[in-house]
């Protein structure tokens, strides 16, 4: 080995550099497998310093015996190889002592990050430098799991393999790049098989979170892996073949990284603190993925924070199963946490000037609405006496008064992407409106006690959230329309007509001391009221739609009578007798034959053909 050193001072020969390189470990490593015992350290760790050292400086003459302008082609094999292979002979000589194994980690990287030094400031030697620094980089994170467990020195592999698929990019060279990819396969591997022997001899190791072997293993894995995304990105970022890795190395690093955050969380935190926990996770990872997208823009990295965002409406129900509503424990410091890094994501997304950045602000204004929903719900059960309506108005709320700055204040919503929000204002209306529908038809079966205060027709809790509801749908619909579509008219018809019959029917129940539920349309009282309710409805819009011409409106006031009517002989007969059956159809009929009398049909609508000719169509 002295020879090759002394042969590399004056001539650049790799193919035996690297004979001498395969032949030295290798067969130190078989000696050390079949005969190293540990009273022969003394003896044989000079010589793994010395062959180390010849193979650090072989390099080293490598590069300066190259042409200049050709030195960025260095050794990659010896540059990265060496170490890897140093290191885990190292490590068999010292046994898997963890502190020692730390220390020397640290004193490579301090040696590496001396080289990179050195060299950085020498013209031609700029690959070589950085090379070494990102052993430097390596190394010295290696030291930290290092220093909690022998166990982590798997994680060199990762590292290295990210180290040769970058200097292949740089080299355009294939080998280092497949190199790269098997090393950190081998990583996880020899992750899972560590992990595994660990659980298998069911350690009783101390250990903290976050600061333990397994989680920075793992760390380090996803590390590499988003450094190889990065390399790949940034190196030939025209090449559609090059971002096809990139977001396959992406994947794989986000995947630890998820997997691990996952793991730790169960394995050191109680049901009751994992949502939290989990929440502050998800706002770190969308906010790291927007301020990457930020310097370098990825569809990737915008999806990565879009479903981040996304999560927390999922982690937000998780809290409230988990105690009660989601501020409640930690919660409070998850949400601050959440919407801090949150606002700075849509900020960075923004200034990506990517399209998943309104998709990103339009998720993030659904979680909140949700979030304070589920808190509202919640309130009302802390007071013994508080009635149901109050809860139910309580979970409208938050959904309203959003929905009421959509329509009335829009530039509050906006903000920070602005005027690029403004196509996303429309979907964003409809979502909250279906919401709001779905709990509209919901509290309409709910008996809405309005205690400890009285029951009001109208001006209780929940009707008045109801009301607030079909008002902002109304002037949703008719926003910059003189006339809506026939079929939004019947809609919102109907929805109407549902609501006041809604009214009517609570109205009985609390004031009528009617039961609430289906006994309630048993009684006679409640089909009268209805009869009444419907037949004023009917003759309402049957009059109004012949008065203005409206023959929409007052075909549904007809449609209505006829409605009664069936009412009136299926169902009332029942309930009011023959006496005052009999009355009740000669007052429906008297009452058809007077409105029929002074408010006949409204003409059709004249079509173009019909006006051309000046004849009715």
């Amino acid at each position: 080995n002295a020879a090759i050193v002394g042969i590399a001072w004056f001539k650049s020969w790799r193919v035996l550099n690297l004979l001498g390189f395969a032949f030295t470990f290798g067969i130190g490593t078989l000696w050390g497998a079949f005969d190293y015992a540990p009273h022969k350290y003394a003896s044989t760790q000079p010589f793994l310093a010395l062959f180390f050292a010849f193979y650090l400086v072989i390099p080293l003459l490598f590069a300066r015996r190259r042409p200049a302008g050709r030195r960025d082609l260095i050794d990659g094999c010896l540059v990265f190889g060496m170490p890897l292979v140093a290191f885990s002979l190292q490590a068999g000589l010292l046994e898997g002592k963890r502190m020692p194994l730390a220390f020397c980690a640290l004193g490579l990287g301090a040696l590496y990050a001396a080289l990179a030094w050195w060299l950085r400031r020498r013209k031609d030697y700029g690959v070589l430098a950085q090379s070494y620094a990102l052993l430097a980089v390596g190394f010295a994170t290696l030291a930290v799991p290092l220093a909690l467990s022998a166990q982590a020195t798997a994680c060199v592999f990762a590292l290295e393999g990210a180290a040769l698929a970058w200097l292949g990019l740089r080299q355009q060279r294939r080998l280092p790049q497949f190199t790269g990819a098997g090393l950190q396969l081998a990583a996880a591997m020899a992750f899972a098989i560590g992990r595994t022997d660990a659980m298998l001899a069911a350690s009783t190791e101390f250990a903290t979170m976050f600061a333990n072997a397994g989680f920075m293993s793992a760390l380090l894995i996803a590390l590499a892996g988003f450094a190889s995304a990065w390399a790949y990105r940034h190196e030939r970022r025209d090449d559609e073949t090059f971002d096809h890795i990139a977001l396959l190395y992406y994947g794989w690093g986000l995947l630890w990284w998820i997997g691990n955050g996952l793991h730790e969380f169960g394995r050191f935190l109680g049901d009751s603190d994992q949502p939290d926990a989990l929440l502050a996770f998800a706002a770190l990872t969308g906010w790291l993925a927007a301020e990457v997208h930020r310097r370098r823009p990825a569809g990737a990295l915008g999806w990565t924070s879009l479903m981040a965002l996304a999560a927390a409406a999922t982690l937000a129900i998780w809290q409230s199963i988990a105690h009660a509503q989601p501020f409640a424990g930690n919660g409070l410091w998850a949400w601050l946490v959440f919407a801090a890094l949150g606002v700075r994501g849509l900020v960075c997304l923004r200034e990506g000037a990517h399209r998943l950045a309104a998709a990103a602000q339009f998720t993030w204004w659904l979680v909140w609405p949700l979030v304070a929903s589920l808190l509202l719900s919640w309130w009302p059960e802390q007071f013994e006496r508080l009635g149901t309506g109050w809860q139910a108005a309580a979970v409208a709320l938050p959904w309203l008064a959003v929905a009421a700055l959509a329509l009335f204040r829009w530039r509050w919503l906006s903000l920070p992407l602005g005027e690029r929000f403004d196509g996303w204002r429309g979907r964003l209306l409809a979502v909250l409106f279906v919401v709001i529908g779905l709990w509209w038809l919901a509290s309409l079966f709910e008996a809405g006690s309005a205690a400890p205060l009285p029951w009001l027709p109208l001006l209780n809790p929940m009707e008045l959230a109801q009301l607030a509801a079909l008002a902002l749908a109304l002037h949703w619909q008719l926003a910059g329309a003189r006339m809506l579509p026939p079929r939004r008219i019947v809609l919102l018809a109907t929805l109407a007509f549902a609501w006041i019959t809604s009214v009517v029917l609570h109205a009985l129940h609390h004031r009528g001391d009617a039961p609430w539920g289906d006994a309630i349309l048993s009684t006679s009282l409640a089909q009268t009221s209805l009869t009444v309710t419907w037949s004023v409805l009917g003759v309402f819009g049957w009059v109004l739609g012949s008065k203005r011409g409206q023959r929409m409106l007052w075909l549904a006031g007809a449609v209505l009578m006829g409605v009664v009517l069936a009412k009136l002989v299926l169902v009332d007969r029942q309930h009011l007798g023959n006496l005052l059956g009999i009355g009740s159809f000669i007052a429906y009929g008297l009452l058809c034959t007077v409105v029929g009398y002074f408010a006949p049909a409204p003409p059709r609508a004249a079509t173009t053909e019909g006006d051309a000719t000046g004849e009715p169509a």
